[in-house]
């Protein structure tokens, strides 16, 4: 295994980290298949995989209560001697919180949960710029502190999917160690992107990437026009090693969490670690994957630059971003993972279904673009 400095840390992390969103399970997400999950997590480790992250909701039904995969965990490490091999990562669930008494709460329950006395990598899970003002207000950094200081949490960090200029928002505002973002070669420019990448390293950041395979979908239902580029190149990868290799290419990235749920697909990843050093492409390989990071863009559906014009919306849609959706879908052979995220990452009140057609926003558009349509597709594709 190689590894990697997560940062002004200095620690030395997996480039390879061990995503627990998405163990083995038995018939329901809820329901962990622990004995196939220990089998993972042994050879994880066995391998030199030295960086297991969880958070709250996962392998839960709901992200309104707590998961199964930090009790998997706890259980796991208090029958296996080994956390002493690993740096354990999980997250405060940022949305939940409605008084300052709740982030000691859910801090506390997570460490009983997790069955240790500190966590190494602490997260604010899933910042939003809508919900920044009230974690502010709640005092959520004076908790990052004081969780710090009594020894509770080691290094502390933040998740986001929202615009790079929140997220760099986010990086002035604190001294963090570390962040978590999305990112794969089809997300250079959304969300965090290689601006925020660029800008949290600049600030001693250590970056840990989620989604590498954007949910899978990079590395199944391959669109035949991308296959076809796959096919010809002289050196031949499957999709999911070319976008791994992709990102370990790329120095400033510390550790890509991958949500593994079989055997294989961990063998295969770990595999593919085995030569994941930095600047390691060559130039006909990046040209390769830039030819299909074009096929799968010259598949979206709205030419939208995301200037925020038509912003804000008299009913509250969050226009750009169901604008980004409704293209990534388009660019993908498989939508499910991108219709998940308009769920997820969405409010009601911001999805497309809630269109007035008033037509203010076409009046505003710099690109001239017919967003009550658009918005309509939305609703068809997604459901509302």
């Amino acid at each position: 295994m190689l590894y990697r400095e997560m940062g002004k840390t200095g620690e030395k992390v997996s480039i390879l980290g061990m995503g627990c969103m998405r163990l083995p399970t038995l018939g329901s997400y809820d329901r962990i298949d622990t004995e196939k999950a220990s089998q993972l997590l042994d050879h994880a480790l066995d391998q030199g995989i030295n960086y297991v992250d969880t958070a709250y909701p996962y392998h839960g039904l709901s992200n309104a209560e707590g998961g199964a995969s930090e009790l998997f965990l706890g259980e796991y490490f208090a029958e296996n001697d080994r956390l002493d091999e690993i740096y354990l990562s999980t997250k405060l669930p940022t949305w939940l919180l409605e008084d300052e008494g709740d982030m000691d709460r859910y801090l506390d329950e997570q460490l009983k949960r997790l069955k240790v006395d500190q966590i190494d990598f602490y997260l604010l899970h899933s910042l939003k710029e809508k919900g920044w003002f009230n974690l502010d207000i709640l005092g959520v950094l004076e908790f990052l502190d004081s969780a710090r200081s009594d020894g509770r949490i080691k290094y502390v960090g933040f998740s986001s999917h929202d615009e790079t200029s929140f997220f760099k928002e986010v990086v002035d505002s604190y001294q963090w160690d570390m962040c978590l973002i999305q990112y794969n070669y089809l997300d250079e420019n959304i969300q965090a992107g290689k601006e925020g990448l660029q800008y949290a390293v600049d600030h001693g950041l250590g970056v840990a990437v989620m989604e590498p395979l954007k949910g899978g979908v990079l590395a199944e239902h391959v669109p035949r026009e991308v296959q076809e580029i796959w096919d010809a190149f002289p050196v031949q990868r499957k999709p999911a090693e070319w976008a791994l290799r992709y990102l370990w290419d790329i120095p400033e990235i510390s550790t890509v969490l991958s949500g593994m749920t079989t055997m294989k697909q961990l063998n295969e990843n770990l595999q593919t670690a085995r030569d994941g050093q930095p600047h390691s492409l060559t130039v006909e390989e990046r040209e390769m994957i830039d030819e299909v990071k074009q096929v799968y863009q010259a598949k979206m559906l709205v030419d939208c630059s995301r200037c925020g014009y038509c912003m804000p919306c008299p009913s509250g849609i969050n226009i750009p971003q169901c604008l980004s959706y409704l293209n990534q879908a388009s660019m993908l052979e498989d939508d499910s993972e991108v219709k998940n995220q308009y769920y997820f990452m969405l409010k009601d009140t911001e999805r497309a279904g809630n269109c007035l057609e008033c037509g203010l926003c076409e009046e505003l558009c710099s690109q001239k673009i017919p967003i009550q349509e658009k918005l309509k597709e939305v609703a068809r594709k997604f459901g509302s």
